[in-house]
Parts: structure tokens; sequence; C-alpha cells
């Protein structure tokens, strides 16, 4: 990995857990509380989070922020951004759905559609400062 795709990493990494940090510790904390009631843990694995964190921003810069520079431009990297998260959040709630007992609809519905949105405006954050090392 370059300097510059490390750099857009970075970022990349900052903006998914700053909104995922406002969503999941203040916005809808008391809703993934309520709905998932015993099924979610009083003390979250850090290092399984971690690992989460680390990984999910290659997986953007990957498959959403280089292809859609090399296409389009920022938005292009927002738009696969988007679809990346409804593709992997999608996939870890349906499975959730179908394996795991009393599992909330609703709540993956909600979980699906964070996970576009945040995935979008990471990739286009990551896009953004990756764009500008481009142009330099």
């Amino acid at each position: 990995m370059s300097a510059k795709h490390m750099v857009a990493w970075v970022v990349t990494l900052a903006v998914l857990l700053a909104l995922d940090m406002a969503w999941l510790g203040v916005v809808a904390k008391d809703m993934y509380q309520r709905d998932m009631g015993e099924l979610m843990s009083p003390n979250p694995r850090l290092g399984f989070a971690a690992m989460f964190y680390l990984a999910y921003p290659v997986g953007l810069l990957v498959f959403a922020i280089v292809p859609g520079l090399r296409a389009q431009g920022v938005m292009r990297a927002a738009l696969l951004g988007g679809l990346f998260g409804l593709f992997c959040y999608g996939t870890y709630d349906l499975t959730n759905l179908a394996v795991v007992r009393d599992w909330p609809v609703a709540l993956s519905f909600i979980d699906v559609v964070w996970g576009t949105v945040v995935s979008g405006a990471a990739a286009a954050a990551g896009a953004v400062v990756l764009r500008w090392f481009a142009s330099r």
C-alpha cells in the first residue's frame, strides 16, 4: 500500500469510527439495547471490534474508493462505498435473521441502512483525500 493509500485509509477509518461511535454510542444506543436485549453483550469484545475497524476501510479502498476515482470521481466512490456497505451489512443482518433466534427484524433494516450511509460517507472522505494526493 502506497503512502497516499495509507493516508486515505486513515481518513476513511477516522470518519467510519467517528460516525459509528456517534451512531452506536449516542443516536441509536437505546434502540440497539432495547431490540437486542439479552443478545447484546454488556462488555463488548474490543479486540474483535478493532479487527473490523482496521479491515473494513481496506475493503472500502479496494472496492469503492480506488475504482470510484478511476471511473468518475468522489461521487462514484461514495456510491460504490454505499453499495459495499449495503452488501456487507446486509450479509451480516440477513445471516443473523436466518440463524439467530429472536434476531430483531426492524433493527436489521435500520442497521443495513446505516451501513449503507456510513460506508458511503467514509468512502467519500477517503476519495477526497486520495484525489487530493493525485492532483499534487
